[in-house]
């Protein structure tokens, strides 16, 4: 009776360990998700006075990537390119008695300077827009929080449409559908474009993958873009020596004020 309790008690034990098995088999499947990882082109631009703009190529490459998926294009990616935070204001023009006076401000915090975006494909076709309101991707998906929040709901989504509107115009924001080609089943390549008047400051690079419309992993780098030549001096001279800079900012007025009188005045 003991031995038939056994061999009972061990086929249990042996029949438990056979359908655990491949739940062990699957572990290591799950435990290494897919992955992105990019790296720019160039990690410094310099700006002189006849800059013009110019293309930044990004390459990235997907980590444990499956090759039906990829094979079939459901794997989306989307590069942005996000300047640093700065406040503005943003201002409402009214006629009155004939000119165009400013009547109303709203100033807005932390707003990304510039803003270009690159996707593989159209925004509608890679995932649902409502995920794009919860990530905060996208220009039109931007937080921005004014500095005044008692402000009324209607007139702050005023201002901030027309904060966008204005970036847009600019080409401070920008979007490059199909800026983001896949090279093999895991290396792409992103393009964005820096505007001529592209602010100087810490950059940063930001590539989202997307499978089957759910987003799985971010990756991100940083991007300096600096002033060179006189421009680059003088704009270090006025943030090292700014006492300095400005007394020689009123004497070069003066001098400028007192030449330009002599050579203009009538005898």
């Amino acid at each position: 009776m003991h031995s038939l309790r056994l061999t009972t008690l061990t086929g249990i034990l042996l029949s438990l360990l056979i359908a655990l098995s491949p739940v062990r088999a699957q572990v290591p499947e799950t435990a290494n998700p897919e992955s992105i990882q990019i790296g720019l082109s160039t990690d410094r631009v310099s700006i002189t006075a006849d800059f013009s703009g110019a293309d930044l190529t990004i390459f990235g490459a997907l980590d444990n990537s499956d090759p039906l998926i990829a094979r079939h294009g459901r794997y989306d990616v989307i590069v942005v390119l996000e300047g640093p935070p700065r406040p503005v204001v943003v201002r409402k023009k009214t006629r009155f008695l004939g000119m165009w006076i400013n009547t109303q401000s709203v100033t807005f915090v932390n707003v990304p300077v510039s803003y270009s975006v690159a996707t593989t494909r159209a925004l509608q076709d890679i995932t649902h827009p409502d995920n794009y309101r919860q990530m905060a991707l996208g220009a039109n998906n931007i937080t921005v929080v004014p500095a005044v929040r008692d402000d009324d709901p209607a007139t702050i989504r005023e201002f901030a449409v027309a904060l966008r509107d204005r970036k847009k115009a600019s080409d401070l924001f920008s979007e490059r559908i199909g800026g983001v080609h896949f090279l093999s089943q895991s290396l792409f390549r992103a393009t964005l474009h820096l505007a001529p008047n592209v602010p100087v400051g810490t950059h940063r690079a930001r590539a989202f993958l997307f499978k089957n419309g759910v987003f799985i992993k971010e990756s991100s780098a940083q991007l300096a873009i600096l002033k060179s030549g006189f421009e680059q001096r003088i704009f270090r001279a006025a943030q090292e020596h700014s006492f300095l800079y400005g007394l020689g900012a009123v004497a070069l007025a003066f001098v400028t004020g007192w030449i330009g009188r002599l050579v203009f005045r009538r005898d």
